[in-house]
Parts: C-alpha cells; sequence; structure tokens
C-alpha cells in the first residue's frame, strides 16, 4: 500500500520527465510538449491543491525552454500549450480538493459508524461463572465498510449464555438491525428459561424492524456443568478443542433459518446439547475468519490452526489466531471477522 502511495506521488514528474526526453530525442521534427499536461493531471489523484498546482509550474517551467529548444517560443502553438497546462493545473486542483474534501467525510461517517459499534459491542467480561473468555474482532479496513459482527456474554440464573451472530449486509443499516438483536437477547437471556424462547423472541423482534429478505445468522448457546447447549440459525458451526486437543465442529442435528426468516419456517429448531468438560475449548466465529482468502484465493484453514489455541492465557491464544489469520490474507480483510474463545480450565 505504502509502496503504491509513493508511486502515485512521483508519477506526474516521471511523466514529465518522460514526456522531455521523447521530446529531446526526436528532435525538432516531433513536439511531445502538450504531454506536460499530464502531470497536473496525475498530481491531482494523490496530491493535494498546492502540490497540483506546484507540479503545474514545474510542467510550466520545462515547457518554456523545450519550447526555445523547438523554436517555438512565443508561437500560437506554445501559446496554446502553456494555456492548456494553466487549465488542466486549475481543473486538477479544483479536483483534488474534491477529493480531499469527499476523503474527509468519509473518514468522518467510517468513525462516526466504528464509535457507534463499539458502543453497541460492549467488552464481553474476561471471566464469566467457572469459564475464562476472549475476544477478537478484526474489522474489514476497506473505505468504511462497517459490518454488523455481533456478540455478547451474559451470566443469568440460567447459567452462562452467549450470542453471537452476523447481520446480512454491510454500514449504518447492519449496525442498526445488530442493536436491535443484541437488545432483544440482552432481555430474552434472563427472562427465558430455554433457548428457543430466547430465539422466538429474536425473531419477533425483527420481524418488527427488518423488511425484504434481510436476516442474521447466528448461535445461541448456554453453558452447563459439563456440556453446553447449542441453537444454530444458519451460522458457522463452532470449533470445540477436547482436553486432548481432538477437535470437533458439531454440525446442527436440526438447523434453523437465519433470523428474521422464520416465516418461512413451519417448527423453531431444538437445542443441542454437546460434552464441554474441564479442560476443553470452544470457538465461535463468524464466517469473515473461514472465508477469508490469500492471495491464491485459498480460504483460510482454521481446523488445521487450531493448534494455536492451545496457550493458557485464552486471549493470548486468540490474538495469535488472529495475527495468524491477518499474514493469511496479506492485507485488510475483506469481511468483518469476530471469534469468541471460551475455555473451561
Amino acid at each position: 500500500m505504502r509502496s503504491s502511495l509513493r508511486v502515485l506521488r512521483w508519477l506526474p514528474f516521471i511523466v514529465m520527465l518522460g514526456v522531455t526526453l521523447a521530446d529531446l530525442l526526436a528532435g525538432q521534427s516531433l513536439v511531445f510538449l502538450p504531454l506536460l499536461t499530464l502531470g497536473p493531471a496525475f498530481a491531482s489523484v494523490s496530491g493535494g491543491v498546492r502540490r497540483t498546482a506546484a507540479v503545474g509550474a514545474v510542467a510550466l517551467a520545462v515547457c518554456v525552454p523545450m519550447a526555445i529548444y523547438n523554436g517555438l517560443l512565443f508561437t500560437w502553438t506554445n501559446n496554446l500549450t502553456l494555456i492548456s497546462i494553466a487549465g488542466v493545473t486549475a481543473a486538477s486542483m479544483l479536483a483534488s480538493r474534491l477529493r480531499l474534501q469527499r476523503e474527509r467525510e468519509l473518514a468522518s461517517v467510517r468513525q462516526v459508524a466504528e464509535a457507534a459499534q463499539r458502543v453497541l459491542l460492549r467488552p464481553v467480561p474476561r471471566r464469566a461463572g467457572d469459564l475464562r473468555v476472549a475476544l477478537s474482532y478484526t474489522s474489514a479496513a476497506a473505505e468504511a465498510r462497517i459490518g454488523g459482527d455481533l456478540y455478547e456474554v451474559v451470566t443469568t440464573p440460567q447459567g452462562v449464555r452467549l450470542l453471537i451472530g452476523d447481520v446480512q449486509g454491510k454500514g449504518l443499516a447492519a449496525v442498526e438491525t445488530a442493536a436491535w438483536v443484541l437488545g432483544a437477547f440482552r432481555e430474552a437471556a434472563y427472562d427465558e428459561a430455554d433457548l428457543g424462547d430466547i430465539g422466538d423472541r429474536l425473531e419477533a423482534s425483527l420481524a418488527r424492524h427488518l423488511g425484504g429478505e434481510q436476516f442474521v445468522t447466528a448461535i445461541i448457546a448456554e453453558i452447563h456443568d459439563k456440556e453446553m447447549s447449542l441453537v444454530n440459525f444458519g451460522h458457522p458451526a463452532p470449533l470445540l478443542i477436547l482436553s486432548d486437543g481432538e477437535l470437533h465442529a458439531p454440525e446442527p442435528t436440526e438447523q434453523g433459518l437465519p433470523l428474521g426468516l422464520g416465516v418461512f419456517e413451519t417448527s423453531a429448531p431444538k437445542p443441542q446439547r454437546i460434552p464441554f468438560g474441564s479442560g476443553d475449548r470452544v470457538l465461535f466465529f463468524t464466517d469473515g475468519v473461514i472465508e477469508a482468502r490469500n492471495a491464491a484465493g485459498e480460504f483460510y484453514p482454521l481446523t488445521e490452526r487450531a493448534w494455536l489455541l492451545g496457550r493458557d492465557d485464552p486471549q493470548e491464544a486468540l490474538d495469535s489466531l488472529r495475527m495468524d489469520l491477518v499474514q493469511h490474507t496479506g492485507g485488510p480483510l475483506h469481511d468483518d471477522a469476530a471469534m469468541l474463545l471460551l475455555h473451561r480450565p
């Protein structure tokens, strides 16, 4: 990224140097001086108003001695070239100003969206009951693409309950939908005795606020003494790491449709119970993790990298996995990636 920016900053001067050399090598039979207008035009792509004006001034300064060399000084041809350089420089300065204004507006929108998302996604507790909890959230770093990944961990009279999900779409609309889901879950997690009833509450809340074919994939889980209960609404299955290092991806025996599409489903999915004893770990994640691609188009091999989660400190383990994920893509992620790691010591 930085190398590309450096190339863009030097490109106007490289182009003007190339035009000058071409004009000198061609002699007086061919005149390339009108192409000096490319200098200020390229300068507006990456530079500010002053830099664009400076590049235009350099183009004019180069044009005059080259006109003398070609015997064109004070001719109509050269005067039109000078006027063209001045006109393109002025237009490029205006374009540069508008571009910088647009970039500032975009940065402001992104800051507001990220601030709203930070308020929405409260820090999860590092301990919940007898569990140690770790969290990783990586935003897609392209322009203002603020995503709708969501998570929550609460300790209720029924035990530790959690939610992880992914809202369809991007931007502030996705953040708003995530707010409705989290608000409904935070209330229902304390009020409802069954995970299926929590899912019904979320579905009813989304039915009032979502329109068209919008939906939210999610998993609702409840931790018991030696096992956990899961209800899956079209979300990627978690990765269970047993104390002996064995890996399991417990696919739901009865997977429901994503939240928001309940009108197409005749019955709600039933909770699935899986073992979760002492020393076990479970990783919940959104599809931004397993759909991250490298330069060759290969998906991130999460199960092959699960050994990174073996560190004693769950947060250090999850941070190492996140670092490996970013290294795999070799740059910004194309989608938000949320990961929630639970460890029962």
